[in-house]
């Protein structure tokens, strides 16, 4: 199943959504469910009966191939497709129980190093979207007492030299989650935000690192689904607000790095 874009009357790029479907009892948003922590929660929340809607910019590798599974196309950098894709969604779901923001973009190195454009990619994509898309879908999540979920980094928890930006972007994250669920707890809806450590995704392929080879070194991304689905398997009245995953050792690989002489 896939989705196009169309213009609308005044020639702005729209989300086509397919036919509707008999609907399963709930229903969920996740963006960047096309790869990596995205995915494997939207393969998570269909095996639990959601009927899921994930955003993306490129659907083309996705492996989901699942009727209730619908494949939106939005550049999460443009905060008028944003809002686009949040209208779509809206106008079709006739519930909104659970929103993940899973998609995110980081770049590392120096901070002189990282040029103005890549800045703002990452604010772009990992604080501006997130906030939009939140703002846009507030009130049915609240009506439905939904969820909310921030996938943000352990880099929100601490100092990180060889990625200041990035870490800045996922601490906005962090704090506004927290803000937001004391805004919010009173309607019934709920806000979650995980932490996870380096996990084996594609987000490290531009990286001058990776994650290290033993399994003990690295999450993956079926360990941040699992917490997701904790934080939805929790009695009506517990919110589990924050969670941080770690792996069991610390170790990170630094690519192209020289051999040590014999």
């Amino acid at each position: 199943m896939t989705s196009t874009r169309e213009k609308d009357a005044a020639g702005r790029m729209e989300p086509a959504l397919s036919e509707p479907h008999a609907r399963p009892a709930k229903t969920a948003i996740i963006t960047g469910a096309s790869s990596g922590i995205g995915l494997a929660v939207a393969e998570t929340l269909l095996r639990l009966g959601y009927r899921v809607y994930g955003i993306a910019r490129d659907f083309s590798k996705c492996p989901i191939r699942n009727e209730a599974f619908e494949p939106v196309v939005c550049d999460l950098a443009r905060s008028g497709d944003v809002v686009a894709a949040a209208e779509a969604i809206a106008a079709r779901a006739a519930s909104i129980d659970a929103l993940v923001h899973g998609a995110g973009v980081g770049w590392f190195g120096p901070h002189e190093t990282i040029t103005p454009e890549r800045i703002h990619e990452m604010v772009a994509v990992n604080l501006a979207a997130p906030l939009v898309l939140t703002r846009q879908l507030l009130r049915p999540i609240k009506k439905h007492r939904g969820w909310i979920i921030f996938i943000s980094s352990v880099t929100a928890k601490k100092t990180s030299t060889h990625g200041c930006a990035y870490a800045a972007t996922k601490a906005a994250l962090s704090h506004f989650a927290a803000s937001l669920f004391e805004e919010i707890r009173k309607s019934g809806a709920k806000v979650g935000v995980l932490h996870p450590d380096m996990t084996k995704t594609p987000f490290y392929d531009r990286a001058d690192f990776m994650e290290g080879e033993e399994p003990e070194s690295h999450l993956l991304p079926e360990c941040v689904a699992g917490a997701v689905e904790t934080l939805l398997s929790q009695r009506e009245g517990t919110v589990v607000t924050e969670m941080t995953l770690r792996p069991q050792i610390h170790r990170i690989r630094r690519k192209n790095a020289p051999k040590n002489a014999d």
